[in-house]
């Protein structure tokens, strides 16, 4: 058996151990906080869209669900035959839904009882996103596409291609508004700004637009459809921290 004070001492030299290992982390407690400035910028940039992606879409009703069927495909076969010979590439057409539903009459009641519904017929909707690259095309495209058989659908999204150039305008103003908040805020407290301890960005998005709704009806097609594409907006905001020199 060992002799007790050599346990004694290797028992005290465990016990150090976790306070010697700890005294560093709370040494960096103990440090004081450096003092900092953390102020947002926003920046935004604006750009002409140059493309607009709209949604197409055929309904038909029949007694029955292959007679439906066998219309809408005509008029969607006629619709997309049309926008390929105007210029749309394969890759810019796109299947986006596609349902047959039965459709029911539902009397009324007969004496305070419910009535069985009664099935009248089926309806088949088939829908189709379109990319339109070249925009003067795109009121003639939704006259022509609503003449071939589209009575539901139009909405527009007008986008960008490649929006890099705008985002990186809107990111540089959004750094410089933060700098130009930050130098304001140390001059106002009598303190001197230092460097940059960290900067963060927001994901970029571009802003909500004015979208062309319509419910295109046939009887409604006489003209070539009004549009206007407006601009695009990209906001950008970061957040950045700065020292401040003691």
């Amino acid at each position: 058996m060992a002799p007790i004070y050599t346990r004694t001492v290797l028992m005290t030299a465990l016990l150090a151990l976790p306070l010697a290992a700890a005294a560093p982390a709370f040494a960096q407690e103990m440090k004081p906080r450096e003092p900092v400035i953390s102020v947002t910028g926003d920046g935004e940039s604006s750009v002409a869209p140059d493309m607009a992606i709209v949604n197409f879409a055929v309904v038909k009703q029949a007694k029955t669900a292959r007679e439906a069927l066998d219309e809408n495909n005509k008029a969607m076969n006629d619709v997309l035959a049309a926008l390929k010979s105007g210029g749309i590439a394969e890759r810019d057409l796109q299947t986006s839904g596609f349902s047959i539903q039965p459709q029911y009459n539902y009397p009324q009641p007969v004496d305070g009882q419910q009535q069985q519904p009664q099935l009248i017929g089926y309806q088949t909707i088939n829908s189709v996103t379109v990319r339109l690259r070249d925009l003067a095309k795109l009121g003639a495209v939704i006259d022509q596409s609503v003449s071939l058989g589209i009575n539901q659908g139009g909405d527009i999204q007008f986008t960008n291609d490649k929006p890099d150039a705008a985002i990186e305008e809107a990111r540089k103003d959004a750094v410089a508004e933060a700098v130009k908040k930050a130098k304001t805020l140390s001059e106002a407290a009598g303190v001197k700004l230092g460097r940059i301890i960290e900067i963060n960005e927001n994901v970029p998005r571009a802003m909500p637009q004015p979208v062309y709704r319509a419910t295109m009806m046939k009887e409604a097609s006489d003209a070539a459809v009004p549009v206007q594409s407006g601009e695009n907006n990209y906001n950008v905001s970061v957040t950045v921290t700065f020292a401040i020199e003691q």
